[in-house]
């Protein structure tokens, strides 16, 4: 029987299994390796293609999402520690091209910075939702991939654990969004905590920080350039003169597995 050759990686204690190779040899195992009781336990698997540094992201309920900032920075740890990636090169994913440049390289880890994108406000104004858990007052953002920035809360993980469920889910996003708690803290910070689409409460988010900061940036809250907050630990991001937002902070691989699918059936 053949193995499975993944390795894990962590950015700002979101993690992520990579596997290159022919995608239907795990899309089906999805849900059974993300398990964090019964597989190796991830956020989520990056498939990725050395020949052209092209990612998918599949999330751990086995959906597939447009993009992942997280996932993108962890790509380029893989790309720089597997394949010898240089100082500047670029990922591509179903949402496009992503300039990436590497700014500290020791060991295993590897902080960069790379652009997500420009965000995309539908509808530009301030909506309220209700909720079993509440009435909420947010602004939908997308940055690639569509989320729910909701404002005027406790930016706690209990009502972040509370109002996720739910607005993923509501009516009005009839393919699910990701959700995220947010407040400015002052000019140059901000707080956050998220409800990923397909992963549920996850203690970071490379596009949920450039959907909070997009968002407050919008509200003139804070500055183009801040830092986003979370429970995993700080994104730096900055919006450029032409709208992209770009997102820094560190990956680290953590360890390497070979995994007999035949291990994983029937779980």
């Amino acid at each position: 029987m053949y193995e499975l050759e993944l390795v894990k990686y962590q950015a700002l204690g979101n993690d992520y299994l990579v596997f290159e190779g022919d995608p239907e040899a795990v899309l089906a195992l999805v849900p059974s390796l993300c398990d964090r009781h019964l597989g190796l336990g991830a956020d989520g698997v990056l498939l990725f293609d050395p020949a052209s540094f092209t990612i998918r992201v599949l999330n751990p309920d086995g959906s597939e999402a447009e993009r992942s900032g997280n996932g993108l920075r962890i790509a380029a740890c893989h790309a720089v520690l597997e394949h010898g990636a240089p100082d500047h090169f670029q990922l591509r994913t179903r949402g496009g091209v992503h300039p990436v440049r590497i700014l500290e390289a020791v060991g295993g880890r590897i902080v960069s910075e790379l652009a997500v994108g420009a965000p995309e406000f539908r509808p530009d104004r301030l909506l309220h939702l209700d909720t079993p858990a509440g009435r909420v007052a947010c602004r939908l953002v997308s940055v690639g991939n569509p989320h729910c920035v909701v404002l005027g809360e406790p930016v706690t993980p209990e009502r972040c654990q509370q109002l996720g469920p739910h607005l993923e889910r509501h009516s009005h996003f009839p393919k699910r969004t990701n959700v995220q708690l947010a407040e400015a803290v002052d000019r140059g910070l901000a707080r956050a905590e998220v409800w990923e689409r397909g992963a549920g409460y996850t203690l970071s988010s490379g596009t949920s920080a450039s959907a909070v900061a997009a968002v407050l940036i919008r509200l003139g809250r804070v500055g183009r350039s801040l830092r986003v907050q979370m429970p995993g630990g700080e994104l730096a991001v900055r919006q450029a003169d032409d709208g992209n937002l770009w997102i820094a902070g560190p990956a680290a691989r953590v360890f390497s597995a070979r995994v007999n699918p035949a291990d994983l059936v029937g779980r």
